[in-house]
């Protein structure tokens, strides 16, 4: 599911099951990053659908690349692996108003 930044934001505020998912690179991950956010880089192919199969299916997930596009197919696939609740953040990292972590 496609959610505007303040939608993704208050959303994710609100929910206690939250993971928040970056999907972009290990390079482009190391530029900065939403806090909390977990790594798993979609350009791995089999290797992304085997970390994603590793997580709680029971979890809800906030995903997010740099422009949207990566994530919006990364919740496509999530969806395909029995993740219901996927939430792709609209416009990604470029688009972010919020903070950056710098690992």
């Amino acid at each position: 599911m496609n959610l505007s930044q303040e939608d993704w934001v208050n959303q994710l505020a609100a929910d206690e099951n939250a993971v928040i998912l970056d999907v972009r690179t290990e390079d482009e991950f190391n530029d900065g990053y939403i806090e909390n956010a977990l790594n798993i880089d979609i350009n791995k192919g089999q290797g992304f659908i085997y970390e994603i199969e590793e997580l709680d299916k029971n979890k809800n997930y906030y995903v997010y690349c740099r422009s949207g596009a990566r994530s919006a197919k990364a919740c496509q696939v999530m969806n395909e692996l029995g993740i219901e609740n996927a939430y792709n953040l609209l416009g990604g990292i470029l688009d972010w108003e919020g903070e950056t972590v710098q690992p």
